[in-house]
């Protein structure tokens, strides 16, 4: 048995309000501990989606009932909110930035829509985009043009971490996740993820090549964080004839890292920076006091949706013989999750950007 903090996954979606049939704050923070994480920040494409005032109190009064882990919730960058975000800024995980691949009350379509969003947007808080190959570039661009910091989210090629290392080289301020999903799959994979059904090998980014995959493992030096991007879709509504892309990875990404760890690919302590110490940097978060997941790092177990706390009811990795098992989860003093079983009601799970003003004062000196 071995003891691990409390984790923290920068890259979630909730799909509350709007697609509570698939996920909702309890249900997807369940999935969380039983994942052994104890802190999610909430993306904000929804339905409606967050982009005002009004829909961030919705979305946070949701949480305050059920959420049983901690967690913030993201902004969404649309084409006419840059200024009115800013009194929002501190009640909220971050900005998100979609560059590619979305629709509706959240589409950029031009770069001067990006500007206004880098412009305004407070520098010191974070800041994230979905931005792949061309759009991650010019992203980077404006980000040194503005002088501020970007977190780049679900890196998945060759092309991109290697710019993402150069950029670093030269002292730009950029940081990037990788999801497992990314680390552990190629598009040679999507025969056995699909079963006949190629609605449920839909994802964004893309499954890449074999080449790409490795070119993550080879840089991981450069890789700032491990997140989920838990994107959970029923079945029925990927295998129907438009398949919404996304995967759900709460509960399957430590076994998958643990498995890594006893391969001889990763240590532990890669595990601890990417998934408690630098997200805790990048994002500005709290230390979760008394907090700590307990872990049978030797035992044998079976990916099985059946198993499973998120309610989409199904996973990519069904059938993966993995190492490592979330014995129990404690969370600021009190035992969360035991073997299995939830141990706490909907509504203890904390907002950890309701904090009081002399608290952002000091995290904004660290």
């Amino acid at each position: 048995m071995i003891t691990l903090a409390g984790l923290i996954d920068p890259h979630v979606h909730m799909r509350e309000p709007g697609a509570t049939h698939k996920e909702n704050w309890e249900s997807g923070t369940a999935a969380a501990l039983a994942g052994g994480i104890t802190l999610v920040l909430a993306m904000p494409n929804t339905n409606p989606p967050v982009t005002n005032a009004s829909r961030l109190n919705q979305t946070l009064a949701a949480a305050r009932r059920k959420a049983l882990c901690d967690y913030a919730q993201y902004l969404g960058a649309g084409p006419t909110n840059a200024a009115s975000l800013v009194p929002l800024a501190r009640r909220a995980a971050g900005l998100k930035m979609y560059l590619d691949q979305t629709y509706g009350d959240l589409r950029l379509d031009d770069m001067s829509l990006w500007q206004a969003h880098f412009q305004y947007w407070p520098r010191d808080w974070p800041l994230v985009v979905h931005a792949e190959g061309r759009s991650l570039a010019a992203a980077m661009l404006l980000a040194a043009i503005y002088d501020r910091p970007l977190h780049l989210a679900h890196v998945s090629r060759k092309e991109e971490i290697l710019l993402i290392k150069a950029a670093k080289e030269r002292g730009l301020r950029v940081t990037c996740e990788v999801c497992p999903h990314h680390l552990f799959l190629t598009e040679e994979d999507l025969p056995a993820i699909s079963q006949g059904h190629p609605g449920r090998g839909e994802v964004r980014p893309r499954l890449a090549t074999r080449q790409d995959v490795e070119a993550l493992w080879d840089n991981l030096a450069v890789i700032d964080c491990f997140a989920t991007d838990h994107a959970p879709h029923t079945l029925a509504e990927k295998d129907g004839p438009n398949p919404p892309p996304g995967f759900p990875g709460l509960e399957t990404i430590l076994p998958l890292l643990l498995t890594a760890v006893q391969e001889k690919r990763l240590t532990l302590e890669d595990i601890f920076q990417r998934m408690v110490i630098n997200p805790r940097r990048i994002f500005r978060l709290p230390e979760q006091r008394e907090t700590w997941v307990e872990v049978d790092e030797n035992a044998h177990d079976e990916i099985r949706a059946a198993n499973l706390f998120t309610r989409c009811a199904w996973t990519p990795f069904e059938g993966w013989r993995v190492r490592g098992r979330v014995r129990r989860v404690v969370l600021r003093g009190q035992e969360v999750y035991r073997d299995g079983q939830i141990c706490v009601r909907a509504g203890y799970g904390r907002n950890v950007r309701a904090r009081r003003a002399a608290d952002f004062a000091s995290l904004s000196r660290d």
